[in-house]
Formats: C-alpha cells, structure tokens, sequence
C-alpha cells in the first residue's frame, strides 16, 4: 500500500457514486479531508483474512477478488470494482475480515478510519444514511451469496458422491459383460463337444438335477472359510484329474464357489460314460460361469436402480423409504462379488470370518450396500498392487451387530486419522478419490444410529461399524 497525495477532482470522483447523489459537497469534502488516500498495486492484498477491519474503504479506481479457504482450497467469492464502499460502516458489528482481497488492478482509495463515524453523524445526516443503505444492501447480498453458496455446496457433495457410488457398479458391469462375451465365445466348441457324446435324455436329467440343485445351493449356502476352501479346491482337484479332466486352474475355484463336492462329481459320473466325464465337466462350469456373469450384471444393474432411486427420494424429502429387518451378510456378499475383479487384479487374499446366526438389524438395505462398497473398495486401493490380505469380520456384540473391514496395508498415520470422514479428505492422487467415500459412511451410520471406529498401524488397519438391534 501506498500513501499519495490527494489529487484535486476528489470530489467529482465521488459524485460518480450512485449512493452519494442525495450528499452535499460539505459533507463530501469533510470526507475527503478526514480520509487518507492510499493505492494498492496489482496482486497485492488489499485485506487479509482474521484481519482486524478499522477502515471504511471508498474503492475510486481499480477493484480486487475475494477469495475464501474452503477445505483447504481457495475458493472465489466474486470481483469487486470502483466505485465501491467496503469495510467498517456506521454502526456496523464488523471487526475482522473472514476472506482476503487480491487486487485486480493498481487500485485507488480513501481510508475513514472508524474513530471517525461519530463526527460523521453529527456532520451529515444524509451521508450516515448513504452508508447505513451500503450496509443494509451489504448484508443482504451476503446472506444470498451464502445461501447460493451452501446450495452449490450440497449439490456438489451429492453429486460427487454419487458420481463415487455410481463408478463401482457401473465398472462391475463394463467388466462382467467383456467377460460374458470372452466366455460365450468358447461355449460352441465346448457344446459340440457334448453333445457329439452319446447320453441318454434321462442322464441329460441326472446331470441337470445336480447342476441346477448346486446354482440354488450357492445363491443360499453358507460361505466356506479360507482353510475350508482349500481343502474343497484339492479334493476336487485330485478327484476331476483321475477322471481326465484338463486345465483345472481356470474350472476348480467356479466348482468350489458352487459348493461341489466329491459326491456330486461321483453323481454325475454315474450317470454318462467314462469318455463323456471330461466335456460334461467344462459344460457345467461353462453354464456356472455364464451364471456367475449374468448374476454379477444384475446386482451391479440393481445397485445403479438403488442409487437412481435414492436420488428420487432425496428430491421428494416428505418421502422417506422405509426401514426393514436387513441380513448384512446379503449386501456384504453382493459387494463383493461386484468387487471380485479388484481383488483379484491385486492377488489379495480374501477371508470371510462370519458368524452364524447373526441378528436382522433395521435398515436401509441400499445405504449399507454402500458403506460395504466405500470400505472394501478402500481397503483394496491401500494394499500393495500384488498380495495383501482383506478380512471381512461379522459378530455381536452385547446388543449391537458389527461389521469389520480389516486389511494389512500401510496404515494410516496418527496424524491425519481424525481427518478420514471429513467431506473432500482424501490422502490418493488427483483424479484417484473424490474424499467421498468415508464422509458417505460417516452419514450412512449417523442415519441408522450406527458408530464407525478406526483402528490403524502400520501392517493393520481396521474399521468397525455397529448397528444396534431393534
């Protein structure tokens, strides 16, 4: 800031105001006389935020940006340009500056110094009420700029966090379908296999009846611990390469996740040739996985229907869906089926540690999928690009139900834990994270009267939500 001499047109550069048309000269010039008159240049600060606010600022030439910190980014308010009034005004409560003010341009001003307002109302009525009308006018400008700003505030976070829960599904499907098509492209071969085999219509049936009873079995049975797949995957491993079957690293795992066991294999070997074993064998799996695709279509559909429904609802706020009694082993299931392509792009280890018999909790079955979706997905990006381990815990707990999500990344720093469900936080690059995901969770578990606790260190990091049970 520069202090400058008073050039001799002052005067008509106020007249130039709209608000000083009903001021006389006397009181202007008493204006001009009391004031300093200063110019600040092109970039500088012409106020700064937290600063004490002792000057009413008559802006002759010149105007300037206000800027605010929002989350950690600047964020522009607007441009003001001469002719202006800001700062402290007759009776104003003003006493510090809440965002700071960047020249545009070389900016010329008169500074009142506040001691000064006393005199003034004594001097001229009508330059107090000039002033009192900025301040009036001020105020109300402010309260619509807040008003609009809040409004683009929500729209952004809702859209954002749509965007995020949107991305999961909508890639789940892209994925699903390419692997749909690659599949479907070897089914001819494999179906001209079968069918060049000589099988009765009624073993064609025994077949089906053991292929249609496992499809069930895997949409209702109970999920087999790590160690309990294992064993599965070498006794049908040892079974399926004693009857000639090839290539068992691409079928044993779709055998497994439908629940097979030695004595449907021995099932359906009874019922077809010994040279039939082997393409009956690819044939099923072919169908398992057609199935396993398709089904990973619809829950990825279903869950986009969810999120398009949820934003219908929250445009018509009077109706609130209702709550029901929710199984959270169904959601956590269907999330990871839709994430399976992430695992195992990284090679992580997936266990699922849940407990039989777990208690329905009242909820909003679309709203938990994604708190399932948020925690899996970033428990997945803060493990290594190969191996890492993923541990989906379910229990009671006196009267609550808790989910856990567990991984063996880095951790998260002391530092900045506090931070993880604040809206826009996120510690991934530019173009990597929106900060959504745990803000959603946060909200989600507020909603249903839930808590979210994290525990981190490096090799363990792990978030628990509970529910209570109604």
């Amino acid at each position: 800031m520069q202090q400058l001499e008073k050039p001799a047109d002052l005067l008509q550069q106020l007249r130039t105001f709209d608000i000083f048309g009903g001021v006389d000269d006397a009181a202007l010039t008493w204006l001009i006389d009391q004031s300093t008159y200063v110019m600040y240049p092109k970039d500088s600060m012409i106020f700064r935020n937290g600063e004490k606010v002792e000057h009413m600022q008559v802006m002759l030439r010149g105007g300037y940006v206000i800027r605010r910190d929002s989350d950690g980014r600047k964020q522009e308010l607007g441009i003001w340009k001469a002719p202006y009034v800001s700062g402290v005004l007759p009776f104003s409560r003003m006493k510090e500056t809440l965002s700071e003010g960047v020249c545009i341009a070389d900016t010329y001003v008169l500074l009142l110094h506040k001691d000064c307002f006393v005199e003034m109302v004594n001097t001229s009525y009508d330059l107090t009420q000039a002033l009192v009308a900025v301040m009036t006018n001020r105020v109300r400008d402010f309260q619509q700029m807040r008003l609009m700003d809040e409004k683009l505030m929500a729209l952004g976070k809702m859209s954002a966090g749509l965007a995020h829960e949107l991305n999961n599904p909508a890639s789940a499907m892209v994925r699903a379908s390419q692997e749909l098509h690659k599949h479907l492209v070897q089914t001819p071969e494999r179906f001209k296999s079968v069918v060049t085999m000589r099988v009765t219509p009624e073993s064609v049936d025994e077949v089906n009846a053991v292929l249609f009873d496992r499809i069930n079995y895997a949409k209702e049975g109970e999920e087999l611990s790590l160690m309990e797949r294992e064993e599965r995957s070498d006794e049908l491993t040892d079974w399926l390469e004693d009857h000639g079957v090839t290539e068992l690293d691409r079928i044993v795992d779709t055998f497994v996740d439908y629940g097979f066991e030695e004595q449907h294999f021995e099932a359906i070997a009874a019922a077809i040739p010994a040279e039939a074993v082997a393409p009956v064998m690819w044939w099923i799996e072919t169908n398992l996985t057609t199935e396993t695709l398709v089904g990973e279509i619809q829950t990825a559909s279903g869950r986009i229907a969810e999120l398009v429904k949820s934003i219908k609802t929250y445009s018509h706020m009077d109706q609130e869906p209702s709550l029901e009694m929710v199984d959270v082993h169904e959601g956590l299931r269907s999330t990871v089926t839709m994430l399976t392509h992430m695992i195992k792009k990284k090679n992580i280890t997936l266990c699922k540690d849940l407990a039989h018999d777990l208690p329905r909790v009242k909820a909003l079955a679309g709203e938990l999928n994604q708190v399932w979706t948020n925690l899996i997905s970033n428990a997945v990006d803060a493990l290594p690009a190969q191996g890492g381990d993923l541990i989906i815990r379910t229990f009671q707990e006196r009267d609550c139900v808790c989910v856990e999500v567990e991984d063996n990344g880095p951790g998260i720093p002391d530092a900045i834990q506090s931070r993880v469900f604040e809206p826009f936080f996120t510690t991934k690059g530019i173009g990597e994270g929106t900060g959504m995901g745990l803000d959603i969770v946060r909200r989600v578990i507020d909603h249903h009267n839930g808590s979210v606790k994290l525990d981190s260190e490096p090799g363990q990091t792990v978030f628990r939500v509970c529910f209570p049970i109604q």
